[in-house]
């Protein structure tokens, strides 16, 4: 067990880092939580510099605070948020420096269930529904990768799936990056989905 008072960081391997994850996140359903607690002399390491095990594009919603969710502590998670977790330049922007000056080793884009960027974005494509301009420009990013659902599909069942699609869509669009295919070529990066599950408190990472 690595203590937050250690003096030198230690370096996850992706798995590893997976694993920290998912065990914080069983932490929080059990209501054991360890954080947030912190010392005055972590802080003042972690001022020096920060080394964190994993990357997280996720959603910008007030529901879903990836910290609270994996039990992390400070400087523990780089996180980058964004209504509908879109992979936007600025995102495309905060990931590379997470790949090529953080190093970290696990990049998780994380959906969660009840999306209101992706539901506006099922209403847009499907219903022709009209946004201000701003959000329409955002739920472009998501459309793209919602153009092969079942239509036939129940309102409930059919955003859940277009939640995952867009999680699917955004991870699409960051292996295309140079960055991505040069670490994955070298066995440095491990790119995963997950969907919190707003009910349950559990997150679930998908599979490939």
């Amino acid at each position: 067990m690595v203590t937050p008072t250690r003096s030198k960081p230690r370096t996850y391997t992706a798995d590893q880092a997976l694993k920290r994850l998912v065990a914080g996140n069983a932490r929080f359903l059990r209501g054991e939580a360890r954080f947030p607690t912190v010392k005055k002399e972590v802080l003042a390491r972690l001022a020096r510099a920060q080394h964190p095990y994993a990357t997280i594009i996720g959603c910008s919603d007030s529901r879903v605070p990836p910290e609270l969710l994996f039990d992390a502590g400070f400087g523990e998670l780089f996180i980058v948020r964004v209504a509908g977790n879109v992979i936007s330049p600025e995102v495309l922007g905060s990931v590379q420096y997470a790949a090529l000056h953080l190093r970290t080793p696990l990049f998780v884009v994380l959906g969660h269930q009840g999306c209101g960027a992706v539901q506006a974005a099922l209403a847009a494509s499907r219903h022709g529904k009209r946004e201000a301009s701003r959000i329409a420009r955002l739920l472009e990013n998501i459309v793209p990768g919602l153009q092969t659902l079942d239509g036939a599909l129940s309102e409930t069942a059919l955003l859940d799936a277009a939640v995952e699609a867009n999680v699917r869509w955004s991870i699409h669009q960051i292996l295309q990056t140079p960055e991505a295919k040069a670490r994955q070529t070298e066995g440095l990066l491990k790119l995963v989905g997950a969907i919190y599950e707003l009910k349950t408190g559990a997150v679930r990472f998908l599979d490939y």
